[in-house]
C-alpha cells in the first residue's frame, strides 16, 4: 500500500515533468512558428534550459524543506523566495544568451531599445534581461509550490481533525455503552437467580434466554448499529426471562411493521427503553401492567416507542439509560434523531424515539 510519502513524492515529480514540459513545450513552438528557427535545434536548447531549470527547483525544494521554509513568516519568506529567485535566475541568465533562440528574442529587445546602445553594452543586457526573465520563472515557481503546500496542510489539518473527532465519537460511544451492557446483564442474571430456587424449571428456560441475551450484549461492542428485527430478537428473549418472574403481571405486545423491522438503530437501545419500562413502570405495580413496543416508518423516519403502565402520580425522573441513549442518538445522527419521555398520563410513560430512516 502506498504511502503518504510516496504518493507526495508522486505527485511532485508529476507536477515538476507537467510544468516544465508544458514550459518548454511553448517555448518550441514560439520559436518554430514565430522566430522561424529549425525545430530540432530549438527542441535541444529548450530541453537543455528548462532541464536546468527543473534541477535548479528540485535542489531548491530540497533546500526549502531542510531548513523549513514553509513555518516562516510571511515577509520572511518573501525574502527568502525573492533572494532564491535572483540566485537562481543568474547561471540561467549566463546561459541563455548562448542560445539561438534566446539569442534572437535579445536582438529583437535591442531593437526596441534603439540604435543608440553601445556594442560593449549588449551581452549585458541580454544577460540582464534572460537574469530577469528567468528570476521571475523561479519566483512563479516558489508561488506555485507553497500554494500547493498550503493546500495540502490545510487538507492535512481538515482530515486530522476529522479523525479526531471519529475517535473521540467512538470513545464516548464505547463509554456509553459500556455503561448500558453491566446495567442490563446484572438485572438478567439477578432474574435468573431469584428463579432457581422458586421454579427450577423456570430457571432452565431462564438461563436459555440469558445465554442469547449474554451473547448479545457482548457482541455489541463490535458494531454501533442493528437491524431493528435483530434487536427485537433479544427483547423478546428478555421479556420471556422477565415473563418468568412476573408470570401474569407482565402483558407485552408488539406492533412492529415490516419497513420498521429493517431499520437500522443503535445496539441496545431498545432493550435499554424496555428494561427501563420494566424497572420503573411494571415492578412497581403490585398488579402488574403492559408494556406496548410500536415501530413504524413515515416520512424517511424511524418512530419506534415503548409505552408501558406505571404508579399513578409516580415522581418523573431521567434515569441514566434514557440520558445515554439521548446522548448515544446525538453523537450517531446529530440534530436528526431525537428520545422522549412523555409522562402527561398519569399511569402511562411513553418513551419515543425518532430516527432517520437513512444516515
Amino acid at each position: 500500500m502506498e504511502s503518504s510519502a510516496q504518493r507526495s513524492t508522486r505527485t511532485y515529480w508529476t507536477c515538476q515533468l507537467v510544468g516544465w514540459g508544458l514550459y518548454s513545450i511553448a517555448q518550441l513552438c514560439a520559436a518554430v512558428f514565430f522566430e522561424k528557427l529549425p525545430w530540432a535545434r530549438a527542441a535541444l536548447e529548450a530541453l537543455l534550459l528548462n532541464g536546468i531549470g527543473l534541477l535548479l527547483t528540485h535542489a531548491l525544494r530540497e533546500y526549502i524543506r531542510r531548513h523549513a521554509w514553509s513555518s516562516l513568516g510571511f515577509w520572511r519568506l518573501a525574502s527568502r523566495v525573492a533572494a532564491a529567485s535572483a540566485l537562481l535566475g543568474l547561471p540561467v541568465g549566463l546561459i541563455a544568451p548562448l542560445t539561438a533562440t534566446i539569442h534572437q528574442q535579445s536582438a529583437e529587445l535591442i531593437r526596441e531599445l534603439g540604435p543608440g546602445i553601445p556594442p560593449s553594452v549588449l551581452p549585458l543586457i541580454r544577460i540582464l534581461h534572460q537574469w530577469v526573465n528567468w528570476a521571475v520563472l523561479f519566483a512563479i515557481w516558489q508561488t506555485i509550490y507553497f500554494s500547493m503546500l498550503s493546500v495540502r496542510r490545510r487538507r492535512y489539518a481538515e482530515l486530522r481533525q476529522s479523525e479526531l473527532a471519529r475517535v473521540l465519537q467512538q470513545a464516548q460511544l464505547q463509554l456509553l455503552k459500556s455503561q448500558l451492557n453491566p446495567h442490563f446483564l446484572f438485572n438478567a442474571l439477578n432474574t435468573v437467580r431469584s428463579l432457581i430456587a422458586e421454579n427450577p424449571r423456570a430457571a432452565q428456560a431462564a438461563v436459555t434466554h440469558f445465554a442469547n441475551t449474554l451473547r448479545y450484549a457482548l457482541n455489541a461492542g463490535q458494531q454501533e448499529l442493528v437491524a431493528l428485527a435483530r434487536e427485537l430478537e433479544i427483547v423478546r428473549d428478555y421479556m420471556e426471562i422477565e415473563s418468568l418472574r412476573f408470570e401474569a403481571r407482565l402483558r407485552v405486545d408488539y406492533a412492529v411493521s415490516d419497513a420498521a423491522a429493517a431499520v437500522q438503530i443503535p445496539t441496545m437501545m431498545l432493550q435499554t427503553l424496555v428494561e427501563n419500562a420494566i424497572k420503573h413502570g411494571i415492578a412497581e405495580l403490585p398488579a402488574g401492567g403492559r408494556v406496548m413496543i410500536e415501530g413504524s416508518v413515515e416520512d424517511g423516519e424511524l418512530l419506534l416507542q415503548v409505552t408501558n403502565s406505571r404508579r399513578p402520580a409516580a415522581a418523573a425522573h431521567e434515569g441514566t439509560g434514557l440520558r445515554n441513549s439521548a446522548e448515544r442518538l446525538r453523537l450517531l445522527f446529530g440534530t436528526r434523531a431525537s428520545i422522549a419521555l412523555d409522562l402527561s398520563q398519569p399511569d402511562t410513560a411513553v418513551a419515543r424515539i425518532r430516527l432517520p430512516v437513512h444516515r
